[in-house]
Protein backbone atom coordinates (compact mmCIF):
# COMPACT_ATOMS: atom_id res chain seq x y z
CA UNK A 1 0.00 0.00 0.00
CA UNK A 2 1.13 3.41 -1.15
CA UNK A 3 0.52 5.61 2.27
CA UNK A 4 2.88 2.55 4.13
CA UNK A 5 5.28 2.73 2.02
CA UNK A 6 5.98 6.05 1.84
CA UNK A 7 5.74 5.99 5.69
CA UNK A 8 8.26 3.52 6.27
CA UNK A 9 10.72 5.45 4.02
CA UNK A 10 11.02 7.29 7.57
CA UNK A 11 12.59 4.45 8.94
CA UNK A 12 16.21 5.71 7.57
CA UNK A 13 15.96 8.07 10.16
CA UNK A 14 15.63 5.79 13.29
CA UNK A 15 13.68 5.79 16.51
CA UNK A 16 15.62 8.90 17.90
CA UNK A 17 13.86 10.22 21.43
CA UNK A 18 12.71 13.41 21.87
CA UNK A 19 9.97 15.76 21.44
CA UNK A 20 10.99 18.44 19.85
CA UNK A 21 10.57 17.12 15.64
CA UNK A 22 7.06 15.83 17.48
CA UNK A 23 6.42 19.32 18.29
CA UNK A 24 7.32 21.09 15.73
CA UNK A 25 5.10 18.68 12.99
CA UNK A 26 2.17 18.53 15.12
CA UNK A 27 2.12 22.61 15.71
CA UNK A 28 2.02 22.42 11.55
CA UNK A 29 -1.44 20.06 11.96
CA UNK A 30 -3.20 22.52 14.34
CA UNK A 31 -2.15 20.25 17.78
CA UNK A 32 -4.90 17.54 17.31
CA UNK A 33 -3.59 15.85 20.33
CA UNK A 34 -4.74 18.72 22.66
CA UNK A 35 -8.27 18.19 21.72
CA UNK A 36 -8.23 14.33 23.05
CA UNK A 37 -9.08 13.53 26.37
CA UNK A 38 -6.23 10.60 26.64
CA UNK A 39 -5.98 7.54 28.80
CA UNK A 40 -1.78 7.32 28.40
CA UNK A 41 -0.21 3.55 29.16
CA UNK A 42 3.62 3.21 29.64
CA UNK A 43 5.85 0.34 30.91
CA UNK A 44 7.72 -2.58 29.90
CA UNK A 45 5.34 -5.33 29.30
CA UNK A 46 1.38 -5.59 29.72
CA UNK A 47 1.04 -1.90 28.82
CA UNK A 48 -0.69 -3.05 25.32
CA UNK A 49 -3.28 -5.67 27.15
CA UNK A 50 -4.16 -2.47 29.85
CA UNK A 51 -5.11 -0.57 27.22
CA UNK A 52 -7.17 -3.11 25.11
CA UNK A 53 -9.23 -3.68 28.82
CA UNK A 54 -9.38 0.12 29.19
CA UNK A 55 -10.46 0.41 25.18
CA UNK A 56 -13.18 -2.37 25.59
CA UNK A 57 -14.92 -1.09 28.35
CA UNK A 58 -14.73 2.82 26.88
CA UNK A 59 -16.75 0.73 23.93
CA UNK A 60 -18.96 -1.02 25.80
CA UNK A 61 -20.04 1.90 27.69
CA UNK A 62 -21.17 3.73 24.82
CA UNK A 63 -18.08 5.68 24.49
CA UNK A 64 -16.48 6.21 20.66
CA UNK A 65 -13.03 5.46 21.19
CA UNK A 66 -9.79 5.22 19.74
CA UNK A 67 -7.21 2.78 20.37
CA UNK A 68 -3.32 3.62 19.68
CA UNK A 69 -0.84 0.44 20.30
CA UNK A 70 2.28 -0.73 18.67
CA UNK A 71 3.67 -3.04 16.94
CA UNK A 72 1.04 -4.19 14.68
CA UNK A 73 1.44 -8.22 14.62
CA UNK A 74 -0.25 -9.06 11.33
CA UNK A 75 -1.36 -5.79 9.26
CA UNK A 76 -0.03 -1.91 9.91
CA UNK A 77 -3.71 -0.48 10.39
CA UNK A 78 -3.87 -2.87 13.61
CA UNK A 79 -1.80 0.26 15.40
CA UNK A 80 -4.79 2.63 14.74
CA UNK A 81 -7.84 1.29 16.20
CA UNK A 82 -11.37 3.09 16.77
CA UNK A 83 -15.22 2.43 17.41
CA UNK A 84 -14.14 -1.56 16.96
CA UNK A 85 -12.16 -1.26 13.95
CA UNK A 86 -8.77 -0.88 12.47
CA UNK A 87 -8.19 2.55 10.67
CA UNK A 88 -9.47 2.10 6.85
CA UNK A 89 -6.46 2.03 4.04
CA UNK A 90 -8.64 5.15 2.89
CA UNK A 91 -8.75 7.08 5.90
CA UNK A 92 -4.82 6.00 6.53
CA UNK A 93 -4.15 6.92 2.68
CA UNK A 94 -5.35 10.49 3.45
CA UNK A 95 -4.24 10.82 6.87
CA UNK A 96 -0.78 10.04 5.81
CA UNK A 97 -0.67 12.50 2.37
CA UNK A 98 -2.09 14.99 5.23
CA UNK A 99 1.20 14.52 7.93
CA UNK A 100 3.69 13.49 5.14
CA UNK A 101 3.48 16.71 3.52
CA UNK A 102 3.90 18.86 6.86
CA UNK A 103 6.69 16.42 7.44
CA UNK A 104 8.65 17.51 3.90
CA UNK A 105 7.52 21.39 5.01
CA UNK A 106 9.50 20.60 8.05
CA UNK A 107 12.99 19.35 6.04
CA UNK A 108 12.61 22.53 3.51
CA UNK A 109 12.67 24.56 6.76
CA UNK A 110 16.10 23.06 8.15
CA UNK A 111 14.45 21.56 10.77
CA UNK A 112 15.17 17.61 11.44
CA UNK A 113 12.88 14.65 9.54
CA UNK A 114 10.27 13.18 12.23
CA UNK A 115 11.31 9.81 12.52
CA UNK A 116 8.62 7.04 11.52
CA UNK A 117 7.23 6.58 14.87
CA UNK A 118 6.35 10.09 14.57
CA UNK A 119 4.69 10.31 11.68
CA UNK A 120 2.64 7.25 12.37
CA UNK A 121 1.91 9.08 16.10
CA UNK A 122 0.61 12.36 14.25
CA UNK A 123 -1.30 10.33 11.74
CA UNK A 124 -3.38 8.76 14.97
CA UNK A 125 -3.87 12.00 16.70
CA UNK A 126 -5.04 13.51 13.16
CA UNK A 127 -7.42 10.51 12.35
CA UNK A 128 -8.69 10.62 16.06
CA UNK A 129 -9.27 14.51 15.79
CA UNK A 130 -10.96 14.02 12.30
CA UNK A 131 -13.74 11.26 14.47
CA UNK A 132 -14.18 13.61 16.88
CA UNK A 133 -13.32 10.32 19.61
CA UNK A 134 -14.79 10.56 22.85
CA UNK A 135 -11.09 9.28 24.69
CA UNK A 136 -8.37 7.74 23.33
CA UNK A 137 -6.21 4.94 24.80
CA UNK A 138 -3.01 5.60 24.09
CA UNK A 139 0.18 2.99 24.44
CA UNK A 140 4.04 4.39 25.24
CA UNK A 141 5.89 3.13 22.07
CA UNK A 142 9.46 3.41 23.53
CA UNK A 143 10.14 4.72 27.31
CA UNK A 144 7.99 7.50 28.16
CA UNK A 145 9.94 10.86 28.73
CA UNK A 146 11.16 11.43 24.94
CA UNK A 147 8.59 8.86 23.58
CA UNK A 148 6.39 10.62 20.53
CA UNK A 149 2.96 9.74 22.45
CA UNK A 150 4.32 12.27 25.22
CA UNK A 151 3.04 15.34 23.75
CA UNK A 152 -0.29 15.29 25.43
CA UNK A 153 -0.17 17.70 28.28
CA UNK A 154 -3.49 16.83 30.38
CA UNK A 155 -4.01 12.97 30.57
CA UNK A 156 -7.15 11.65 32.52
CA UNK A 157 -4.64 9.13 33.90
CA UNK A 158 -1.28 7.82 33.29
CA UNK A 159 -1.05 4.48 33.74
CA UNK A 160 2.22 2.31 34.24
CA UNK A 161 2.44 -1.56 33.67
CA UNK A 162 5.01 -3.67 34.86
CA UNK A 163 9.11 -2.60 34.65
CA UNK A 164 11.77 -4.80 33.45
CA UNK A 165 14.86 -4.69 31.32
CA UNK A 166 14.68 -4.21 28.45
CA UNK A 167 15.67 -1.94 25.68
CA UNK A 168 18.45 -1.09 27.67
CA UNK A 169 20.88 0.58 24.71
CA UNK A 170 18.19 3.15 24.30
CA UNK A 171 16.33 3.85 28.34
CA UNK A 172 19.12 3.19 30.39
CA UNK A 173 20.74 -0.32 32.01
CA UNK A 174 19.20 0.04 35.57
CA UNK A 175 15.72 -0.66 36.56
CA UNK A 176 15.40 3.34 38.00
CA UNK A 177 17.20 4.52 35.20
CA UNK A 178 14.43 2.94 33.37
CA UNK A 179 11.66 3.83 35.42
CA UNK A 180 13.20 7.18 35.11
CA UNK A 181 12.23 7.29 31.42
CA UNK A 182 8.71 5.90 32.15
CA UNK A 183 7.52 8.04 34.76
CA UNK A 184 8.48 10.97 31.95
CA UNK A 185 4.75 10.34 30.84
CA UNK A 186 3.30 11.54 34.55
CA UNK A 187 1.73 15.00 34.54
CA UNK A 188 1.28 17.93 37.17
CA UNK A 189 -2.44 16.95 38.82
CA UNK A 190 -3.14 14.09 37.07
CA UNK A 191 -3.47 10.75 38.37
CA UNK A 192 -0.77 8.10 37.98
CA UNK A 193 -1.28 4.00 38.29
CA UNK A 194 1.28 1.74 38.91
CA UNK A 195 1.13 -2.10 39.00
CA UNK A 196 5.12 -2.80 39.08
CA UNK A 197 6.15 -4.63 42.14
CA UNK A 198 9.69 -3.61 42.21
CA UNK A 199 10.57 -1.44 44.63
CA UNK A 200 13.29 0.32 42.98
CA UNK A 201 11.05 1.76 40.11
CA UNK A 202 8.26 2.35 42.94
CA UNK A 203 10.44 4.59 44.51
CA UNK A 204 11.18 6.33 40.66
CA UNK A 205 7.74 6.70 40.32
CA UNK A 206 6.32 8.11 44.09
CA UNK A 207 9.01 10.79 43.90
CA UNK A 208 7.73 11.76 40.59
CA UNK A 209 4.28 12.05 41.26
CA UNK A 210 5.42 14.21 44.04
CA UNK A 211 7.37 17.01 42.75
CA UNK A 212 4.55 17.24 40.58
CA UNK A 213 1.47 16.75 42.91
CA UNK A 214 0.11 13.65 41.06
CA UNK A 215 -2.01 11.37 43.18
CA UNK A 216 -0.51 7.68 43.20
CA UNK A 217 -2.29 4.27 43.01
CA UNK A 218 -0.31 1.33 43.97
CA UNK A 219 -2.31 -1.53 42.45
CA UNK A 220 0.22 -3.86 44.16
CA UNK A 221 -1.83 -2.63 47.50
CA UNK A 222 -4.89 -4.44 46.12
CA UNK A 223 -6.22 -7.44 48.00
CA UNK A 224 -7.75 -9.59 45.04
CA UNK A 225 -9.02 -13.06 44.96
CA UNK A 226 -9.24 -15.64 41.86
CA UNK A 227 -12.44 -17.65 41.83
CA UNK A 228 -12.10 -19.50 38.57
CA UNK A 229 -9.14 -20.06 35.42
CA UNK A 230 -9.55 -22.25 33.07
CA UNK A 231 -8.32 -22.03 28.97
CA UNK A 232 -11.53 -19.99 28.34
CA UNK A 233 -10.35 -17.51 31.10
CA UNK A 234 -10.08 -16.00 34.58
CA UNK A 235 -12.52 -14.69 37.39
CA UNK A 236 -11.28 -12.23 40.43
CA UNK A 237 -12.96 -10.60 42.94
CA UNK A 238 -11.66 -7.35 44.64
CA UNK A 239 -12.48 -4.12 45.82
CA UNK A 240 -11.46 -0.03 44.35
CA UNK A 241 -12.03 3.01 46.16
CA UNK A 242 -15.23 1.19 48.65
CA UNK A 243 -16.81 -0.76 45.95
CA UNK A 244 -16.64 -4.67 45.15
CA UNK A 245 -16.10 -5.98 41.74
CA UNK A 246 -16.10 -9.45 40.25
CA UNK A 247 -14.60 -9.77 37.09
CA UNK A 248 -14.09 -12.18 34.02
CA UNK A 249 -11.14 -12.31 31.63
CA UNK A 250 -10.26 -13.57 28.39
CA UNK A 251 -7.02 -13.34 28.37
CA UNK A 252 -4.92 -15.77 30.67
CA UNK A 253 -2.17 -16.09 32.89
CA UNK A 254 -1.71 -14.52 36.85
CA UNK A 255 -0.04 -10.94 34.66
CA UNK A 256 -3.33 -10.61 32.69
CA UNK A 257 -4.95 -10.47 35.97
CA UNK A 258 -2.33 -7.67 37.08
CA UNK A 259 -3.31 -6.18 33.90
CA UNK A 260 -7.02 -6.11 34.63
CA UNK A 261 -6.40 -4.55 38.08
CA UNK A 262 -4.24 -1.34 36.64
CA UNK A 263 -6.99 -1.01 33.65
CA UNK A 264 -9.90 -1.12 36.25
CA UNK A 265 -8.31 0.95 38.82
CA UNK A 266 -8.10 3.44 36.60
CA UNK A 267 -11.91 2.65 35.20
CA UNK A 268 -12.97 3.21 38.62
CA UNK A 269 -10.87 6.66 39.11
CA UNK A 270 -12.55 7.75 36.68
CA UNK A 271 -15.59 7.58 37.31
CA UNK A 272 -15.03 8.70 40.99
CA UNK A 273 -14.07 11.78 39.65
CA UNK A 274 -17.15 12.32 37.09
CA UNK A 275 -14.94 11.96 33.86
CA UNK A 276 -16.74 8.67 32.53
CA UNK A 277 -19.74 6.91 33.62
CA UNK A 278 -19.53 2.85 33.23
CA UNK A 279 -22.38 0.56 34.09
CA UNK A 280 -21.76 -2.65 35.86
CA UNK A 281 -23.22 -4.37 33.11
CA UNK A 282 -20.94 -2.32 30.87
CA UNK A 283 -17.35 -3.12 32.68
CA UNK A 284 -18.18 -6.99 32.48
CA UNK A 285 -19.07 -7.09 29.15
CA UNK A 286 -15.82 -4.95 28.23
CA UNK A 287 -13.24 -7.14 30.11
CA UNK A 288 -14.34 -10.29 29.02
CA UNK A 289 -14.72 -9.23 25.74
CA UNK A 290 -10.72 -7.69 25.48
CA UNK A 291 -8.18 -9.77 23.55
CA UNK A 292 -5.22 -9.40 22.61
CA UNK A 293 -4.21 -11.14 18.91
CA UNK A 294 -0.21 -12.60 19.97
CA UNK A 295 -0.11 -12.83 23.96
CA UNK A 296 -0.79 -16.20 24.81
CA UNK A 297 -3.33 -16.36 21.97
CA UNK A 298 -4.81 -19.82 21.56
CA UNK A 299 -5.20 -20.80 17.90
CA UNK A 300 -6.16 -24.09 18.08
CA UNK A 301 -7.34 -27.09 20.35
CA UNK A 302 -6.63 -30.58 20.68
CA UNK A 303 -3.44 -30.13 20.61
CA UNK A 304 -3.58 -27.28 21.70
CA UNK A 305 -1.69 -24.14 19.54
CA UNK A 306 -0.97 -20.84 20.99
CA UNK A 307 1.26 -18.28 20.17
CA UNK A 308 3.33 -15.63 22.32
CA UNK A 309 5.15 -12.28 21.95
CA UNK A 310 7.44 -13.29 25.23
CA UNK A 311 10.69 -11.53 24.29
CA UNK A 312 12.12 -10.54 27.01
CA UNK A 313 12.61 -11.78 30.71
CA UNK A 314 9.48 -10.33 32.51
CA UNK A 315 7.60 -11.90 29.80
CA UNK A 316 8.86 -15.11 29.13
CA UNK A 317 8.36 -15.69 32.83
CA UNK A 318 4.65 -14.78 32.71
CA UNK A 319 4.68 -17.15 29.57
CA UNK A 320 6.08 -19.95 31.98
CA UNK A 321 3.52 -19.05 34.63
CA UNK A 322 0.70 -18.96 32.04
CA UNK A 323 2.12 -23.03 30.22
CA UNK A 324 2.86 -23.81 34.43
CA UNK A 325 -0.70 -23.14 35.38
CA UNK A 326 -2.76 -24.83 32.37
CA UNK A 327 -0.41 -27.71 30.65
CA UNK A 328 1.59 -29.08 33.93
CA UNK A 329 3.09 -32.65 32.59
CA UNK A 330 2.26 -32.20 29.33
CA UNK A 331 4.35 -32.79 25.84
CA UNK A 332 5.05 -29.80 24.59
CA UNK A 333 6.97 -28.38 21.43
CA UNK A 334 8.57 -25.00 21.29
CA UNK A 335 9.32 -22.77 18.42
CA UNK A 336 11.10 -19.51 18.94
CA UNK A 337 13.16 -17.32 16.99
CA UNK A 338 14.55 -13.76 18.86
CA UNK A 339 16.49 -10.80 18.68
CA UNK A 340 19.91 -10.29 19.30
CA UNK A 341 19.49 -7.21 21.32
CA UNK A 342 17.40 -8.92 24.07
CA UNK A 343 17.83 -10.52 27.15
CA UNK A 344 18.33 -14.07 25.58
CA UNK A 345 20.26 -15.86 28.34
CA UNK A 346 17.69 -15.01 31.21
CA UNK A 347 14.36 -15.77 28.16
CA UNK A 348 15.94 -19.56 27.64
CA UNK A 349 15.95 -20.02 31.11
CA UNK A 350 12.41 -19.28 31.43
CA UNK A 351 11.94 -20.89 27.93
CA UNK A 352 13.43 -24.34 29.29
CA UNK A 353 11.57 -24.35 32.34
CA UNK A 354 8.43 -24.84 29.68
CA UNK A 355 10.18 -27.74 27.56
CA UNK A 356 13.78 -29.29 25.92
CA UNK A 357 12.00 -29.85 22.80
CA UNK A 358 12.54 -26.58 20.23
CA UNK A 359 12.77 -25.65 16.80
CA UNK A 360 14.56 -22.60 16.19
CA UNK A 361 13.87 -20.21 13.35
CA UNK A 362 14.48 -16.56 12.47
CA UNK A 363 12.79 -13.92 12.91
CA UNK A 364 12.14 -11.37 9.48
CA UNK A 365 14.49 -8.60 11.34
CA UNK A 366 17.87 -7.47 10.74
CA UNK A 367 18.41 -7.40 14.69
CA UNK A 368 17.97 -11.31 14.50
CA UNK A 369 19.77 -13.45 16.48
CA UNK A 370 20.87 -16.58 13.77
CA UNK A 371 19.07 -19.30 14.63
CA UNK A 372 22.10 -21.59 14.62
CA UNK A 373 23.64 -19.52 17.49
CA UNK A 374 20.20 -19.69 19.47
CA UNK A 375 20.40 -23.47 18.92
CA UNK A 376 23.84 -23.66 20.28
CA UNK A 377 22.74 -22.09 23.94
CA UNK A 378 19.95 -23.95 24.05
CA UNK A 379 21.86 -27.32 23.60
CA UNK A 380 24.20 -25.97 25.86
CA UNK A 381 21.77 -25.33 28.58
CA UNK A 382 20.17 -29.21 28.01
CA UNK A 383 17.23 -28.30 25.49
CA UNK A 384 16.89 -30.59 22.28
CA UNK A 385 17.24 -28.46 18.42
CA UNK A 386 15.96 -28.28 15.50
CA UNK A 387 17.34 -25.76 13.16
CA UNK A 388 14.96 -24.55 10.31
CA UNK A 389 16.10 -20.58 9.22
CA UNK A 390 12.77 -20.09 7.48
CA UNK A 391 9.58 -19.28 9.58
CA UNK A 392 7.75 -20.49 7.52
CA UNK A 393 9.22 -23.92 6.96
CA UNK A 394 9.38 -24.30 10.61
CA UNK A 395 5.46 -23.71 10.46
CA UNK A 396 5.06 -26.09 8.07
CA UNK A 397 7.17 -28.95 9.90
CA UNK A 398 5.57 -28.31 13.02
CA UNK A 399 1.90 -28.90 11.43
CA UNK A 400 3.19 -32.01 10.47
CA UNK A 401 4.05 -33.32 14.54
CA UNK A 402 0.64 -31.85 15.69
CA UNK A 403 -0.06 -35.58 16.84
CA UNK A 404 2.91 -36.12 18.77
CA UNK A 405 2.13 -33.06 21.19
CA UNK A 406 -0.12 -31.65 23.41
CA UNK A 407 0.99 -28.09 23.04
CA UNK A 408 2.67 -26.35 20.25
CA UNK A 409 3.92 -23.27 21.39
CA UNK A 410 5.43 -20.42 19.27
CA UNK A 411 7.23 -17.68 20.85
CA UNK A 412 9.79 -14.63 21.04
CA UNK A 413 10.09 -11.78 19.13
CA UNK A 414 7.02 -10.04 17.86
CA UNK A 415 7.92 -10.06 14.42
CA UNK A 416 8.13 -13.74 14.03
CA UNK A 417 4.44 -14.15 15.90
CA UNK A 418 3.01 -11.87 13.29
CA UNK A 419 4.75 -13.61 10.29
CA UNK A 420 3.64 -17.00 12.53
CA UNK A 421 0.24 -16.26 12.85
CA UNK A 422 -0.54 -15.92 9.46
CA UNK A 423 1.38 -19.26 8.41
CA UNK A 424 -0.64 -21.06 11.23
CA UNK A 425 -3.99 -19.78 10.03
CA UNK A 426 -3.87 -20.40 6.55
Amino acid sequence: MDAINKIHEFLRFGSVLGLERMNILLKKLGNPQDDLKVIHVAGTNGKGSICRYVYEVLQAAGYQTGLYTSPYIEVFNERIEFDGAYISDEDLNRCSEIVLARAEEMVKEGDESPTEFEVVTAIAFLYFKEQKADYVVLEVGLGGRGDSTNVVKHPLASIIASISLDHTDRLGETIPEIAFEKAGIIKAGCPVISTTDREDAKEVFIKRADELNAPFFDVQQLAYKITDQTLEGYCFETEILGKKYDIEISMLGRHQVQNALAALYAIALLAEQGSITVSTEALKKGFKKAKQIGRFEILRRNPSVIIDGAHNPDGSKALREAVSSHFEGKKILMTIGILQDKDVDEVLHNFLAVTKDFVVTEPDNPRKLPAADLAKMITAKGGNCIIIESPKAAAEYVKKRYEEYDLLLFAGSLYLIGEMRGYLHE
